[in-house]
């Protein structure tokens, strides 16, 4: 097991560095690639990560607290079990990566490409999704409560169950997703009305 601490790197490769187990702590990476690298059960506080590579890495069982992930990509990483607590996560690219079992607590991940991910039955309550592109994703009884879903993407997701009461949902296209069986309070009924081309008086 190895400690980082206030360290700061910029187009560093760390693809072949056995990361396993480390810790983090407030560090900064720019441009830095972590492209299929063994990062499982690695814990970051405080850091944060611009404009990163993580494509293809093993990120399962990791831990990540008040962390910042912008613009980075993950396609086809492993965030099995992997926790993210209050991380900013804005323009970040989940492509085929693999989020099954994971924990997001808190946090912003506006802007971020989330397209068919596997989202079901998680907790997803007050988290910032501003702008992301959820098309196709399964949430299916997710929670969603309370967040900020503003002009995000739902194109063929599957919301049955999911609970979306008190979350900001103004410029979603309701007709673009099967709405059946999802839960919305009064102000986000209004919003569907109108998707649907009702005059609200």
């Amino acid at each position: 097991m190895f400690q980082y601490s206030n360290q700061e790197y910029a187009d560093i490769g760390f693809g072949s560095q056995d990361l396993r187990y480390g810790e983090l702590v407030g560090c900064t990476f720019s441009r830095c690639s972590f492209a299929n690298g063994s990062l499982e059960e690695l814990t970051s506080v405080r850091c944060r990560f611009m404009d990163c590579d993580f494509r293809g890495a093993a990120l399962n069982g990791s831990v990540h607290k008040e962390s910042a992930f912008e613009n980075c990509r993950f396609g086809g990483a492993n965030l099995f079990v992997s926790k993210f607590d209050a991380c900013k996560m804005m323009g970040s690219d989940f492509s085929n990566a693999s989020l099954d079992g994971i924990t997001i607590v808190q946090g912003d991940w506006s802007y971020t490409n989330l397209r068919n991910a596997r989202l079901a039955k998680q907790d997803l309550r007050g988290i910032r999704f501003y702008e992301a592109d959820l098309s196709g994703a399964d949430l299916e009884k997710a929670d969603l409560r309370d967040g900020d879903l503003t002009m995000a993407l739902l194109a063929n997701a599957k919301v049955a169950g999911a609970d979306f009461r008190g979350a900001a949902m103004d410029g979603v296209n309701f007709m673009s997703f099967p709405i059946a069986g999802m839960k919305l309070d009064r102000e986000q009924a209004v919003l569907l009305a109108r998707s649907f081309g009702a005059k609200i008086v």
